[in-house]
């Protein structure tokens, strides 16, 4: 008897306007692929809401704006048609934090998540539709419209080994 071995399948939507998000998904992909995984990256304007393809895994991927997802993201997540008990995992780019202009000293972490809920507001709305969250996490960004954080290659490498990888 033949046996078929079907690849883990992972749907990347990203909602990038200045490039930094697409960057992150094209090397998340290319460091899945490398394990064996089938990854397809959408940006959310090419991608239907109500018409998701089945995956073992959706991932999720959004700049912060104001402490929160950007509203196309927020709008596109409140829309999707997601199996109920779905895999997913949310993986950002937000702003690199920068010391006080005052003091010169750096937010803390319990400081910064008092203005920055960009993966707190989207875990909320995939668990409402009943998701099981696998691995969050977030790139930063040094500058309103980049570049990406030094290192951040090894930041998405972290981030993958995160990720179950289904037999």
């Amino acid at each position: 008897m033949v046996s078929t071995i079907v690849a883990m399948k992972i749907e990347y939507f990203h909602a990038s306007g200045f490039g930094n998000g697409a960057m992150v998904a094209e090397e998340f992909k290319k460091q899945m692929t490398a394990k064996g995984v089938t990854v397809n990256v959408h940006h959310i304007r090419d991608a239907r809401p109500k018409e998701m393809p089945p995956a073992d895994l959706y991932l999720f991927s959004a700049p912060g704006r104001l402490g929160k997802p950007i509203g196309g993201m927020r709008s596109f997540l409140k829309k999707a048609m997601l199996p109920s008990g779905g895999k997913y995992a949310i993986l950002t780019t937000e702003l690199a934090p920068k010391p006080d202009r005052k003091t010169g000293r750096m937010p803390t972490e319990e400081e910064q998540a008092k203005w920055q809920h960009v993966i707190p507001i989207m875990n909320a709305m995939l668990q409402e539709k009943d998701l099981v969250k696998v691995a969050e996490g977030k790139i930063l960004v040094t500058g309103i419209r980049g570049p990406l954080e030094e290192g951040w290659q090894k930041k998405v490498e972290a981030f993958t080994s995160q990720i179950p990888i289904l037999p």
